[in-house]
């Protein structure tokens, strides 16, 4: 097929569009918080202490960096109660804080939470506190737990993870941009992969593309994987050069207005080998079984669950006699971080998917010390539309290059 060009894809979003976007967060946040606040009043909890950074940004504004959480101390964290919300904030994030979450309470606090803990909870009413407890650290729950005996601190479950796999029109908006800025990226970078070049180098360009095409960060570090190196499923480039005959596996993937994009894709550099053109057409096979699954529940009134969307992909590969080469899910969950809820894997949830949602297909299969093949596409699963949408747009078809 013809290679694609950058006029194929979405231009960046300009500086209208994301205040747009900024707009749209500012006007869910009151609804994001009343369902938080509807199931803490269930269970009979007076408040949420939230301590992740995707959920400091989704229900108070405050946007970290990726990682920066592990330098911010405290600053970010967070208090809902039925009235209030408190964001913390040390002196190095005190104008940000204010300035991104306008209607909390910031309060000053540095290393000294241990001792604020009792006055903060008491400031907000609330004897009964929940903390996700896959983020805080068994230290810091002893240190709170001791400050306040009188506070009862009580194990949170994915309330607000859940919530989040549930994704508003402009969420979903923002990752279709982020897929067009990888697609673009990519796309640039065709007529530059030519045997003798090193994986590092196509790494690095394809990183700079993304920066310079309208992406703020990346979602993750970039993979280029040439020949042997791409039956690693996660494995990251090195100075091994590209040669004729191998296949060339990228997984990379953009971040716009904070969300985040994910793509893979298996290229040919020169006349590709008979097993591994067998292979991808395999996996392609794979991928759209599940897309095909996904697009035949809802015309029949059903709502899927990422388990049995993870088996049409499996089924197909392991037809095919690579089923023990295919050992990780079919999917997941995209937004605010690359992995998150939903997911499609032989250990997913039985209930049905969310909807409206964004989530990857992406099958693969590995030879260990031979190839590896993997195509991911993002798609927006959506319900009450009916619609299985891809939001990467560059093509999956078989491209030799080089």
């Amino acid at each position: 097929m013809h290679l694609p060009v950058a006029a194929d894809f979405a231009a960046p979003p300009g500086a209208r569009q994301r205040r747009a976007w900024d707009e749209a967060d500012r006007a869910a946040r009151p609804a994001r918080l009343a369902r938080l606040r509807a199931r803490l009043s269930a269970d009979g909890i007076d408040a949420y202490f939230g301590l992740g950074r995707e959920e400091i940004r989704y229900l108070t504004g405050v946007a970290l960096g990726d990682g920066e959480e592990k330098v911010a101390g405290h600053s970010g964290r967070f208090l809902v109660s039925a009235e209030a919300v408190v964001v913390l904030a040390d002196s190095r994030y005190t104008l940000q804080a204010r300035r991104e979450a306008p209607d909390s309470r910031i309060e000053a606090v540095t290393y000294d939470l241990a001792a604020r803990w009792a006055e903060l909870c008491g400031s907000i009413g609330a004897r009964r506190v929940a903390v996700p407890a896959t983020e805080i650290s068994h230290a810091l729950w002893g240190e709170l737990a001791a400050a306040a005996p009188r506070v009862e601190l009580v194990p949170a479950g994915p309330w607000v993870a859940d919530d989040r796999a549930v994704k508003e029109p402009a969420e979903v908006e923002r990752i279709a941009a982020a897929c067009a800025v990888a697609d673009r990226a990519l796309t640039t970078l065709l007529p530059e992969i030519r045997p003798g070049v090193t994986e590092a180098s196509l790494a690095w360009r394809l990183e700079t593309l993304m920066r310079e095409g309208g992406a703020e960060a990346l979602a993750f570090d970039v993979a280029a994987l040439a020949g042997p190196q791409a039956a690693l499923p996660h494995g990251s480039p090195g100075e091994r050069r590209v040669r004729t005959g191998q296949v060339l596996l990228f997984d990379f993937g953009a971040q716009v207005a904070g969300y985040r994009s994910d793509m893979t894709r298996t290229l040919f550099v020169g006349e590709p080998r008979p097993r591994d053109l067998a292979i991808h057409e395999i996996v392609a096979r794979a991928q759209a079984a599940t897309i095909a699954y996904l697009e035949a529940s809802l015309a029949a009134g059903t709502v899927p669950n990422g388990r049995a969307a993870d088996a049409a992909a499996r089924d197909v590969i392991a037809a095919a006699g690579h089923g023990q080469h295919f050992g990780h899910g079919t999917g997941h969950g995209i937004g605010l971080a690359t992995h998150e809820a939903p997911s499609l894997s032989r250990v997913a949830s039985e209930a049905p998917l969310p909807s409206p949602t964004v989530f990857s297909v992406e099958p693969g299969v590995y030879l260990d010390g031979r190839t590896g093949v993997r195509i991911e596409d993002l798609v927006h699963f959506d319900v009450a539309a009916g619609r299985v949408d891809r939001l990467t747009r560059f093509p999956r078809e078989v491209l030799v290059v080089g």
